[in-house]
């Protein structure tokens, strides 16, 4: 059963989400803020395949939740609803674990999509793990898409599961510049609704894990005007 994890402290917009969800075919827990939710996802033992999460809310917001579920799990789809005067708690939530946002006000069609799009990945990764597929080494790194998990030497790196999918682009790819275009079709979909600009949040975290110096990046280097290569 899909299960998701919806945190909204407004009632109406809690269950126009709750409504579609269930629509769609996904079991859904419901919280009327962070704290809530925070013990529901611990009492059903971290058992969800999604979090919706909004940014305010009262207890604990959305961008505190965000950090404590993705510190209980890495395999979890996070996904964070603002509003359009919150561009800065965006960005900020994709850097703290989330792997998307929508913006209020959204549709039923634009929630499905996003949330689809989220599940689609969090199911495929955990239909690779025990495959027979085979690792990636490109100098120090160790991509294993058995177990999805990469090593720095014998140090694994922790990473979400869009963090490990757009390393999987680049190692398949070594020394190849990739456009965030074909970076956010391969990671989020060519269906994906929102800006490339997650692209280079995500970007941004990746070269805090893996770099030496991330504003001097050896590995992750930008390609200006086009997106990004990584350097073996």
């Amino acid at each position: 059963m899909k299960r998701v994890l919806v945190a909204e402290d407004e009632q109406a917009i809690r269950e126009f989400i709750v409504i579609n969800l269930k629509s769609g075919g996904y079991e859904v827990q419901q919280a009327e803020n962070g704290r809530q939710a925070l013990q529901i996802f611990d009492d059903c033992g971290g058992d969800f395949d999604i979090a919706l999460l909004d940014i305010m809310m009262p207890e604990m917001d959305g961008l505190e939740l965000c950090k404590k579920l993705r510190e209980r799990s890495q395999q979890l789809g996070i996904i964070m609803l603002s509003a359009r005067t919150q561009e800065m708690d965006k960005v900020t939530g994709l850097l703290v674990g989330a792997d998307d946002y929508i913006t209020k006000p959204f549709s039923p069609s634009e929630l499905m999509a996003r949330v689809n799009s989220v599940y689609r990945r969090v199911d495929m990764n955990r239909d690779t793990v025990g495959s027979s597929r085979s690792e990636i080494q490109l100098g120090d790194f160790t991509l294993n898409l058995r177990n999805r998990t990469l090593l720095k030497g014998d140090v694994p790196i922790e990473l979400t599961q869009v963090e490990f999918q757009i390393m999987e682009c680049f190692f398949k790819n070594p020394n190849a510049a990739l456009s965030r275009t074909e970076i956010l079709n391969k990671v989020w979909g060519s269906s994906y609704f929102g800006e490339e600009k997650i692209v280079d949040v995500n970007i941004r975290r990746l070269r805090v894990k893996l770099e030496e110096n991330p504003s001097d990046p050896k590995h992750l280097i930008t390609i200006w005007g086009m997106g990004y290569k990584w350097i073996v």
